[in-house]
């Protein structure tokens, strides 16, 4: 393995960690809005509050696949030929939420506005569901012959560990959404996102113990590598513990660093336990590794001089779209000043 192809492995891996904290909480505000918001205005609001920056957060994704695709060819393939109905499902729910915020601006009557407000809502549920559950069940090791092809059964992708991983991934992304509610609005909008997360972190605190315990039992992250394995999972739980706190003592910014970093964590477990390989098969003789499945390294070279030369206008733009709208929306949509 050269130190090109390791660091595209972490670029990646970076990629995905941007992408589940900044969309992440897109997803959640998405979800929330068909549970704390009661009427057009404070539905509204609830897209509002995202309106700005939901595009530019979904390019973390299309830039982690473009990047898999340029650096680890025979893992975008493996990946996505494996998963491809997974995959078009994650694409509908992001069409689909994507659709109706045009949609609902343009809707004539209260019934076409409030089945928009649905499909906002649906399109923010099944995108991370899929995701999730796609990237837990490829930990446990999946069909995969020696050419690196993936031929994925029902059970191969709907198990228990990506079930229960795919819905703490939800109510991750939910209470991530509810911490930037708070952050970003005011009244009952801010006050019903913070009574909800009172309720809702215990539960993660169930699901975190119930998935870091069928991580133990069905993948083989505690057998290969069980010291940094354990740290990740701590830094997990306490990572929500901090966001648990924030919400308590009614610290916005805590709670959200908390939430987004247990998402960013989460990631960081699989891409630690999947090193160095990047598809684990059923049969370890064909698993896809970093060192075989990368594309040459003159392609890797080229590949890192462009990103060092634009990561820093992307990263430049993104401070600059989040520093632009700070202020604080009230529940009737209006800016506060």
């Amino acid at each position: 393995m050269t130190a090109l192809q390791f660091l595209w492995f972490i670029l990646i891996c970076v990629l995905f960690s941007g992408f589940f904290f900044l969309e992440g909480f897109d997803f959640g505000v998405g979800m929330a809005a068909g549970i704390i918001a009661r009427n057009d205005e404070e539905k509204s609001t609830m897209l509002e509050i995202i309106g700005p920056h939901w595009v530019a957060n979904e390019t973390w994704l299309v830039t982690a696949g473009g990047a898999m695709f340029a650096s680890f060819p025979l893992w975008y393939a493996s990946l996505f030929s494996g998963y491809y109905i997974m995959f078009l499902l994650v694409l509908a729910g992001l069409i689909l939420r994507g659709v109706s915020f045009e949609f609902v601006e343009h809707a004539e009557t209260h019934r076409a506005r409030n089945l928009w407000y649905i499909v906002f809502v649906v399109g923010s549920l099944l995108a991370p569901l899929m995701l999730c559950i796609i990237f837990f069940s490829m930990i446990q090791g999946i069909p995969i012959n020696a050419k690196g092809d993936a031929h994925l059964a029902f059970f191969d992708i709907i198990n228990w560990l990506s079930i229960v991983g795919g819905i703490a991934g939800v109510l991750l992304s939910l209470i991530h959404g509810l911490n930037y509610t708070r952050l970003t609005t005011t009244g009952v909008l801010r006050e019903r996102a913070r009574n909800l997360n009172k309720i809702l972190y215990p539960i993660l605190f169930v699901g975190e113990v119930v998935v870091a315990l069928l991580v133990i039992f069905q993948t083989d992250f505690f057998q290969k590598k069980p010291i940094s394995s354990t740290i990740i999972i701590l830094l997990i739980v306490l990572m929500s513990l901090m966001g648990a706190w924030g919400t308590w003592k009614d610290h916005e910014g805590w709670s959200l660093a908390g939430s987004g970093l247990s998402l960013v964590s989460v990631v960081i477990l699989i891409f630690n336990g999947l090193f160095p390989r990047v598809m684990i098969a059923n049969n370890p003789a064909n698993d896809l590794l970093v060192a075989n499945s990368s594309s040459s390294p003159m392609a890797l070279g080229i590949m890192t001089i462009v990103v060092c030369v634009l990561l820093p206008i992307v990263l430049a733009y993104f401070i600059w779209s989040y520093t632009l709208f700070t202020k604080r929306m009230a529940s009737n949509g209006k800016v506060n000043d």
